[in-house]
C-alpha cells in the first residue's frame, strides 16, 4: 500500500483543501484560453467561476478521496484521485450558483451571490433592459457551464480503465437525482399537490413523508452517498462494501443535511456564510418547519406558516419564529434524528471490510459534517 499523501485523523486538512483547489484552478486556468478565444465578453463567466470554486469545505471531494483509500488505499500517485475528486466541487458550484437563482439569495459564502454581481455589472455599464433578468441568465448560464466543465473535469482524468465505467455511472447518477431532488423541493416550498388546509394533520404527515425524500436526493445522496461510492468504485468496490458504504453515506448525508436545516435558522452569519433565517424567507419546507408545524400549538403552526416564503421577514419575526420552533420541540427532534443517523451509520461503516486509514476518515468525516455548531 503506497504511503498516504494526506492524514486519516485530518481527512479534510489544509494539506488536502489545497491540493483539491490546485487541481480546480489548474483546470479553470486551462479553460481561461478557451474562454478568450470566444470573446472578451466571457470573463465575467470566468472571474466567478474562479471566485465561487476557491472556497468551500471540500467535503464531497474528501468523501470520494476517501472512499477509494477505503477499500484500495493510497494509490502510488494520487494526482489522478485528487483531480476526479476536485470535479465533484464544480458540481456542487453549478447547483448552489443555480440555487441561489431559485431562492433568490443575496450571497453566498460571504460575498454577492453570482446573480447579484451580474446585476451589479449591468447595471454599472449602464445595459439595456432589467438588470434582474440579466442577472439571473448570467448565473443560469455560469451553472450550466461548471456542470459542463465537472463532467469534462471528471471524464479527462486518468482514471483506471477497469473501474471508469461504475464510478462514470454513479457520477450520472448523482447529476441526475440531484436535479430531480431540486425539483422536488421546489414542489415542496410551493405547497403544489399539498392539502388545501396547511395544518392539516394527514397533509403534514405527507409533507413531511415528501421533506425527507427531499433530504434524500437533493443532499444526502448528493453530498456524502455517491461521491463515496465513486471514490469507492474508482477503488474497485462492489457488492457488500458499496452497498454499506451506500447505507453509510445516506445516514450520514441525511444528518449532514439535518445539521445544515439548524444552521439555516440558528446559525452565526459568519459561520454560515449568509443571513440566519434566509431559510425561512425562502420559505424552505426543512425536516426543522415540518416538525415545528406538525408538533406546534395550531395557532403557533399557522404564524409559522404565514412567515414562510416572506423576503422581507424582519429580524423580529426570525426571533419570533424560532421561539415557536423550540416551544414546539422541533429542534430537539432534528439534533435526535441527527444522533441516531450518525450512529447507525457508524454501524454499516463497522461491518464493512475497509482499510484502517479509510475508516478511521469515514468517522471523522462523519462527526465534521453533523457537528459544525451555531
Amino acid at each position: 500500500m503506497a504511503h498516504l499523501p494526506f492524514t486519516a485523523s485530518e481527512p479534510v486538512s489544509g494539506a488536502f483543501r489545497d491540493a483539491v483547489g490546485a487541481a480546480i484552478t489548474d483546470f479553470l486556468d486551462h479553460k481561461r484560453a478557451a474562454t478568450e478565444q470566444i470573446g472578451p465578453e466571457l470573463e465575467p463567466l470566468h472571474r466567478l467561476a474562479a471566485e465561487f470554486t476557491a472556497g468551500g469545505k471540500r467535503f464531497r471531494p474528501a468523501f470520494c478521496y476517501w472512499g477509494h483509500v477505503a477499500v484500495a488505499g493510497a494509490p502510488a500517485e494520487d494526482e489522478w484521485l485528487v483531480q476526479a475528486a476536485a470535479s465533484l466541487d464544480l458540481l456542487h458550484v453549478s447547483a448552489l450558483v443555480h440555487d441561489d437563482v431559485m431562492d433568490s439569495s443575496d450571497t453566498r459564502r460571504g460575498v454577492p451571490a453570482a446573480h447579484r454581481q451580474f446585476e451589479s455589472w449591468h447595471a454599472a455599464e449602464g445595459g439595456r433592459g432589467a438588470a434582474e433578468a440579466f442577472g439571473r441568465a448570467g448565473a443560469i448560464l455560469l451553472g450550466d457551464l461548471l456542470l459542463v466543465w465537472s463532467a469534462e473535469m471528471f471524464t479527462n482524468t486518468a482514471l483506471p480503465a477497469a473501474t471508469r465505467g461504475a464510478a462514470t455511472r454513479l457520477l450520472e447518477a448523482m447529476r441526475a437525482e440531484v436535479t430531480c431532488g431540486q425539483f422536488l423541493d421546489v414542489v415542496s416550498q410551493t405547497r403544489l399537490l399539498a392539502s388545501s388546509d396547511p395544518l392539516d394533520p394527514a397533509g403534514l404527515q405527507a409533507e413531511l413523508d415528501r421533506v425527507y425524500r427531499v433530504t434524500d436526493y437533493k443532499s444526502a445522496r448528493y453530498s456524502v452517498r455517491h461521491p463515496l461510492q465513486i471514490g469507492a468504485a474508482l477503488g474497485g468496490a462492489e457488492g457488500d462494501t458499496q452497498a454499506l458504504l451506500a447505507e453509510y453515506g445516506s445516514l450520514v448525508g441525511r444528518a449532514f443535511q439535518f445539521r445544515d436545516d439548524l444552521l439555516g435558522v440558528f446559525g452565526d452569519e459568519s459561520v454560515i456564510g449568509k443571513p440566519a433565517g434566509d431559510d425561512l424567507r425562502e420559505g424552505k419546507r426543512t425536516v426543522l418547519v415540518a416538525h415545528a408545524l406538525a408538533s406546534a400549538t395550531r395557532s403557533d403552526a399557522a404564524e409559522l406558516d404565514a412567515m414562510l416564503g416572506d423576503p422581507e421577514l424582519a429580524a423580529d419575526q426570525v426571533d419570533r419564529a424560532r421561539e415557536i420552533i423550540t416551544t414546539a420541540g422541533a429542534d430537539q427532534a432534528v439534533e435526535d434524528e441527527i444522533t441516531t443517523s450518525v450512529e447507525q451509520a457508524m454501524s454499516k461503516l463497522e461491518q464493512a471490510s475497509l482499510t484502517d486509514e479509510g475508516r478511521e476518515a469515514l468517522r471523522v468525516l462523519a462527526a465534521l459534517v453533523t457537528n459544525r455548531r451555531y
